[in-house]
């Protein structure tokens, strides 16, 4: 090939790569340009000296770097196949280099003499020409090329170019071959294994490069000496400046690389001549320029785990010397103010002194004779200083090494540590203080938040969840020592109690001179809060019932109920407390009565006190208001269950109490009211006398029957359109504010059903049998022997049944086309969403401020969607909850199952899937795993026979529309917001489909054990859930129901075709929860009887579409290909079509798979053992896993292996022979030596 010609593609590549590099281009030429480039990497014959010309130094640095990529492409895709005097041609023309030794020298030319000084050279230079050595490494060492190492070592001799260069070599190495794992098994073994034989060599190497320019740098710049090795300090010199920087570069290099093999290599090498290698690392801590590199390196060997005695030398780290130099660095870093780079490296240090404490409470205690090291007071002292720091992540980050301390065995009786929980406690006083938005500037906290957070919003769920594990850290550390955090929350309470208001410069909407969230004043009511309920919490389950401090605790409660406020957020507060001290009314039940009276009085809490007897529409309260009532609610629910035999004495003055409050219809809500029905409800089950129950309940229920049970109230349930007119969504309103003309008839129905509920919730008989046989609620015995009680609530509840279903059966009509045109036009979208809901399924985050801020409904079409919300959710909720609560009663009334089927799954085909899903959950699930055997046949089979068959129709069609709009991505101009509505539509059906999987695998599948990730929330993220360890477990059986269920043909063919369309809808999460849980125990039930061959290539060619779908996902592709395995294990003898189905696999090896079938179907060969068949299955069916996106079209790289250096005996030697010697005629061949 001619100079002329390699010189005139040159100009040519040089041109083009101008062209798509010059901003000014237009797309046209630029896309030319990019072809003409790539198209001279794969097919140009002559890339070698065409690389070598364009990555002169002489070049600039964009046309060097692109003469290199050739170079790379060239190693990466051609090498296979380059004949070797190409090899010598790319060795013989590298710039007048080295031109003797081997086919590399060429490349390591290039870095001898080919590049810049190490402060000119760019990075990406650099980056590329170490990428290209450790391609030619992948393929070459250690058999082709012995003496890389020796050749590195002498590069590194040139120059602190030349070293850096090394350095990068070394480490992109070890990310390749060991942390990335990105070549073929055997070469990764081979090199791994080179690279271990070789550590001590590299290692030192490592060391003394690091150790020599360190040296140098510190001599250059006139550092203070700490350390003999290192020599006496020289005033730095203008001209050798460059010099002093370059002897940097490499240091870091060196950091870079240390960092890269500490995470693997034996513990020895970082512990040897007597932790040689730590001791550097802490004495660079110092160094502002390595210190970053030095603490990610020390870092990186103190969380190392292993065998504990080769951790051991670690605790070298507690020593005077180490823990000096530690201390030190922190405190500098820390005194030179908010500078990102010393923040990063005051983090990294939190971080190694956590790791330091992690090893410490693995090291003592252990066998491994580890003592509590003399220094560990000065090590407390610093850790606290991080717990104290006005950054709120350097405050977090601690957390987790304190509950540690305070957990273990030995430490938590050292004197020292018990010495630091009222410092700690003391500190988490200030830490739980949410201050610190990234937006503000009213803390220190602030200014570091900038760097942490994006906004408001982040830090906000940050710091709750840094609350909460303080409050777990605060719970453990009052465990040891629970009257000084007693103590400590009574003085602060006391504080808060006297201290005058501050609301800060933004008041709240709710009032003025009210606190907003961000109000100086409520952020302290809101820290003192969770503190005081933390710790008092702890103590009344630490102590002995003789130690609790009861005087104390009483005089604490009488401030809490003397205190009086008009402000929403801080009554919240004090409600809290309340309930937290509540515990010690138990030792004085006299106090009862004035903790129930700042109860009630809450209960009716509002700002504006004319509005409690305003006849017409309220305005609409704030979220702050109604929170109030509802805490004020819900800790008389709280304490009426917790505490029933202490409320019991004074039933009758709670009696009169709500009926006070329930005789004024405006006063309450109905939920307000539905919960003080709900408190006394709780009371009554300590009566343990059915018939005192029944009649309390009849009379409490008497006004909700009389509502219900009227003919009015029959008309308008039975019937969609007069419903519509009683509940007022057929009319037009002038004013969506304030007018609300049927806002009564609303909140009468909403009234009875919430009642209802809490009564069915809420009434039971006595746990004790002996007491529930006394009261009159025993009524006989299963023939298993199980008892049978009765609820005092049935009678009244069955007699509102009727209307229930009715009212259920016309809010589902409701979804009827006909029945939404009839909607007025401000309620047309009357049965939508809530906003709420669509921004909780999108994820979106609520604006802060309004959480409190705004009202609870803003317009009167809000309150109606709110209304219809609610009224659909609760009667799900009392149908769900009536089996567990009536039990025979309610399953035995007669013709439920057709009841239930003519009014909760009618019109399912319009009900839309937001409200499909809470049926699901709530009413078909619990009444399922509540419902005895006995019932099965009669009520649960009749049920959901039909509706498994309509779920998974529907589901198919859903999940088909999903899939065309994915291929065609076809515009939808008529909706305002297409895109959001479409994001919206499909996680909807998302979420839906996980909802129904968990149904039917509750239904058929038996939890052995763990739940095999089902306790993952059924909105969580697709992929954060996701495990790599996902065999399931061979027990999975299916329940009685379950076997029911299969018995009915057509109920069998929904399953099963359900489960495994499944696992090829884009839903990786419960694609995986259906595969582990669900798939083979359906399938090994219907293994007995005939399958016809259609069916089960349907099913297998199912789990090779969903491996197609979801192999990109670990876990889910490791269940697939183990399911898949299973099935053709299983099937494969009987029915010949599967090998037809894996023969369509793309690139399958039809010789293997032959191999792979002859062995399973000849059940004379002894079998190979089960991971070895699994692994060789998964290598059968690899071209249909599907790949990430980002890798689907990428080009292949081919590394071939080389000779094996390290032979492996093979263990079943025996086995071989058998199975190539059927006949035993060659068994000689085992004795032949």
């Amino acid at each position: 090939m001619s100079a002329e010609q390699v010189s005139s593609l040159c100009e040519q590549l040089v041109k083009a790569v101008t062209v798509i590099m010059d901003p000014a281009s237009t797309q046209r030429y630029r896309l030319e340009a990019l072809k003409f480039c790539e198209e001279f990497k794969e097919k140009c014959p002559i890339c070698v000296p065409c690389g070598l010309k364009l990555a002169e130094k002489t070049q600039t640095a964009i046309v060097r770097h692109f003469g290199l990529q050739i170079l790379e492409h060239v190693v990466k895709y051609r090498w296979n196949n380059m004949p070797r005097l190409e090899k010598v041609y790319l060795k013989n023309n590298v710039m007048s280099l080295i031109s003797s030794v081997s086919a590399f020298w060429s490349l390591m030319g290039l870095i001898s003499s080919g590049t810049q000084s190490i402060l000119e050279e760019e990075s990406h230079i650099k980056d590329v020409l170490s990428r290209i050595v450790v391609e030619m490494i992948k393929r070459e060492w250690p058999q082709h090329w012995p003496d890389m190492l020796k050749e590195l070592d002498t590069l590194s001799k040139q120059g602190e170019t030349q070293t850096e260069l090394v350095m990068f070599i070394l480490l992109r190495l070890a990310e390749d071959v060991v942390t990335f794992q990105t070549l073929p098994t055997q070469r990764r073994r081979d090199i791994q294994q080179t690279l271990t034989q070789n550590m001590e060599k590299i290692f030192s190497f490592l060391l003394i490069t690091l150790q020599q320019n360190v040296n140098k740098y510190r001599r250059m710049v006139g550092a203070p000496q700490e350390q003999e090795a290192l020599t006496t300090p020289q005033k730095t010199d203008l001209a050798q400046q460059p010099k002093a920087q370059a002897n940097c570069r490499v240091g870091i290099a060196a950091l870079n690389t240390l960092a890269g093999y500490i995470d693997w290599v034996a513990l020895s090498h970082i512990t040897a001549d007597n932790c040689k290698l730590l001791e550097m690392l802490c004495l660079l801590l110092n160094e502002p320029e390595l210190q970053i590199g030095a603490a990610e390196c020390l870092l990186i060997a103190v969380s190392r785990k292993g065998k504990l005695e080769d951790r051991k030398p670690l605790m070298v780290l507690f020593g005077d010397v180490a823990m000096h130099y530690i201390l030190s660095a922190a405190q500098t870093a820390d005194g030179e103010g908010l500078v990102e780079k010393h923040y990063v490296f005051l983090k990294r240090l939190c971080q190694v002194l956590c790791a330091l404490g992690s090893q410490l409470c693995a090291l003592l205690g252990s066998d491994s004779e580890v003592e509590t090291p003399t220094n560990f007071g000065k090590y407390l002292d610093s850790f606290l200083a991080f717990t104290t720091h006005p950054s709120q992540f350097l405050r977090s980050s601690t957390q987790i090494t304190w509950g540690a301390l305070f957990r273990h065995e030995v430490l938590s009786r050292d004197p020292l540590l018990l010495a630091m929980i009222p410092k700690y406690l003391r500190a988490s006083m200030t830490n739980l203080v949410k201050v610190g938005f990234p937006s503000k500037t009213d803390s220190p906290s602030c200014e570091y938040s900038r760097f942490d957070f994006d906004s408001d919003e982040d830090f906000n769920a940050f710091f709750n969840s840094f609350r909460a594990q303080q409050g777990e850290v605060m719970r453990m550390a009052c465990r040891l020592d629970s009257r000084t955090g007693f103590q400590m929350a009574g003085e602060w309470l006391k504080y808060q109690l006297t201290a005058p208001v501050d609301t800060g410069p933004m008041n709240s909407k709710t009032g003025e001179g009210l606190c907003s969230i961000f109000s100086p004043s409520f952020v302290q009511w809101d820290a003192m809060t969770f503190f005081s309920e933390s710790v008092i919490s702890q103590m009344f389950r630490t102590l002995d019932k003789e130690e609790i401090p009861v005087n104390d605790g009483i005089d604490l409660l009488q401030l809490v109920l003397n205190f009086e406020t008009k402000d929403p957020l801080i009554l919240s507060c004090v409600l809290t407390n309340v309930s937290a001290l509540f515990p010690f009314v138990t030792y004085r039940p006299e106090y009862l009565p004035q903790v129930l009276s700042k109860l009630f009085a809450s209960v009716t809490f509002e700002v504006v006190e004319e509005s409690k007897f305003v006849v017409s529409v309220q305005a609409p309260r704030t979220r702050a208001v109604k929170n109030v009532r509802r805490h004020a609610c819900s800790s008389i629910i709280k304490m009426c269950r917790d505490y029933p035999q202490l409320v019991l004495p004074n039933f009758e003055m709670l009696y009169n109490h709500v009926k006070q409050l329930l005789s004024n219809e405006l006063l309450l809500t109905q939920m307000e009211k539905c919960a003080l029905m709900e408190a006394l409800v709780l009371i009554s089950n300590q009566f343990k006398d059915y018939e005192r129950q029944k009649a309390f309940l009849e009379e409490l229920m008497a006004p909700v029957a009389g509502l219900w049970l009227s003919a009015e109230m029959q008309r308008v349930l039975s019937d969609p359109e007069a419903f519509i007119s009683y509940v007022g969504a057929d009319n037009k309103i002038a004013d969506p504010v304030m007018e609300d003309p049927s806002g009564l008839n609303r909140s009468r129905i909403s009234f009875c059903v919430y009642t209802i509920l809490g009564v069915v919730k809420r009434a039971r008989w006595p746990a004790a049998m002996e007491e529930a046989k006394a009261g009159g609620f025993l009524v006989g015995y299963l023939p298993s022997g199980s008892p049978i009680f009765r609820n005092p609530c049935t009678e009244q509840v069955l007699k509102l049944f009727d209307n229930l279903l009715a009212l259920i059966r016309t809010h589902n009509n409701l979804y009827m086309p006909e029945m939404v045109a009839k909607l007025g036009e401000t309620f047309a979208k009357a049965l939508d969403m809530l906003e709420v809901e669509k921004n909780a399924i999108l994820g979106l985050p609520q604006p802060l401020l309004e959480l409190y801020d705004s009202p609870v409904y803003k317009t009167v079409l809000e309150r109606m969607q709110g209304f219809f919300c609610t009224l659909y959710d609760n009667c799900f909720h009392i149908l769900g909850n009536a089996g567990p609560s009536m039990q025979q009663d309610f399953y035995t009334v007669e013709g439920l199952a057709s009841q239930l089927i003519s009014s909760a799954f009618i019109n399912l085909n319009n009900i839309p899937d937001y409200r499909l899903r809470p049926m699901l959950r709530v009413f078909v699930k619990p009444m399922v795993l509540s419902c005895p055997p006995e019932y099965y046949e009669t009520l649960v089979c009749p049920m959901l026979g039909p509706l498994f068959t309509y779920l998974h129709m529907r589901l198919s069609q859903k999940w088909e529309v999903i899939n065309q709009r994915s291929i065609l991505c076809e515009d939808d101009a008529a909706d305002d917001n297409p895109e959001s509505q479409e994001m919206l539509e499909e996680q909807l059906v998302r979420l839906l489909t996980r909802e129904v999987m968990d149904l039917i695998t509750v239904c058929c599948v038996a939890k052995r054990g763990a739940e095999h990730n089902s306790s993952v929330a059924v909105d969580g993220d697709d992929d954060e859930a996701m495990a790599t360890d996902v065999t399931p477990p061979a027990s999975a059986e299916l329940t009685e129901l379950g076997k029911c269920l299969m018995k009915q043909e057509d109920v069998c063919t929904a399953l099963m075709i359900t489960a495994y369309a499944s696992l090829s809808w884009k839903d990786t999460l419960s694609c995986q929860r259906t595969t582990t849980q669900l798939c083979w125990p359906l399938l090994k039930q219907v293994l007995p009887g005939n399958l016809l061959p259609d069916a089960v290539s349907w099913f297998f060619t199912s789990v090779l579409k969903g491996l197609q779908i979801h192999g990109q996902h670990d876990g889910c592709m490791a269940a697939l290909v183990h399911l898949a395995f299973q099935i053709y294990e299983a099937l494969r003898p009987r029915y010949a079509e599967l090998k037809v189905v894996m023969e369509q696999i793309p690139d399958i090896q039809r010789d293997s798979l032959e191999q792979f079938d002859s062995k399973l179907l000849n059940p004379t060969l002894q079998k190979v053992a089960d991971k070895r068949r699994k692994d060789h299955f998964k290598r059968l069916i690899t071209g249909c896993i599907g790949k990430p996106l980002g890798e689907q079209f990428r080009k292949e790289v081919h590394i071939r292996n080389l000779p094996s250096l390290f032979k492996k005996v093979k263990p079943s030697l025996e086995t071989d022979v058998l199975e190539t010697n059927e006949d035993g005629e060659d068994l000689t061949v085992l004795f032949e030596p």
